[in-house]
């Protein structure tokens, strides 16, 4: 689906590793029936080889297509490197449901000062790392898995109403603006008009998969 972060994640490693691809997308509220049978769960995004192997969950087709397609390697070689990027993604996993948390229960009217202050913590956090890196990236001086795996939300930050939420966190800040100049970034991203256009639809249930088409 054009809109979604996880399957960005997706197209992202595609991009950056230059790998020829067709993509195909489905409308998630009404799926085709032969979806289902390339992937029981329904979810996106699915990748499809061309002798016919399918392979679905956006971590798990990025670390696919890193290991078979050996140029240019995102995930780090290093034992203790790799391991580094699984726990700090598995951190960051958990933050996910916040970015919709909050702009739900803004929606309905409710007090999201609680959920947006975890958010922020959470940020903080995030900016440390960086801090004790110094680093540009998560993983080093340039972009790796962990980057691209955590992108696709931090694009969507003003759709979600959560800008400010970057204010006291000036590395990850600086981390972000670095990241809009990556080419596969460039590639893969919406303009933030559209960006909100889809999300109003979204929060309001009712989500325009062909807005802008």
């Amino acid at each position: 689906m054009r809109f979604c972060p996880f399957a960005q994640r997706t197209r992202l490693v595609l991009h950056a590793k230059g790998i020829k691809h067709e993509t195909v997308n489905i409308h998630l509220k009404d799926k085709p029936d032969w979806y289902f049978e390339k992937n029981p769960m329904g979810l996106v995004p699915t990748l499809e080889t061309s002798s016919g192997q399918v392979i679905y969950e956006s971590l798990i087709t990025c670390e696919y297509l890193d290991e078979v397609y050996g140029e240019k390697k995102l995930i780090p070689a290093d034992p203790f490197e790799k391991a580094q990027q699984k726990m700090l993604l598995d951190y960051y996993s958990k933050m996910i449901q916040l970015f919709y948390k909050i702009p739900t229960g803004k929606n309905k009217g409710e007090d999201i000062s609680v959920l947006e202050e975890e958010l922020e913590n959470k940020f903080v956090w995030l900016n440390k790392e960086l801090v004790n890196k110094k680093t540009q990236f998560f993983g080093g001086d340039a972009i790796t898995m962990i980057d691209y795996m955590m992108w696709p939300w931090f694009e969507r930050l003003e759709m979600f109403g959560l800008k400010h939420c970057l204010d006291s966190t000036p590395e990850l800040k600086k981390w972000t603006e670095r990241m809009s100049e990556d080419q596969s970034v460039k590639a893969t991203m919406h303009p933030i008009e559209t960006h909100k256009a889809f999300g109003k639809s979204y929060f309001e249930g009712k989500p325009d998969f062909d807005y802008g088409l």
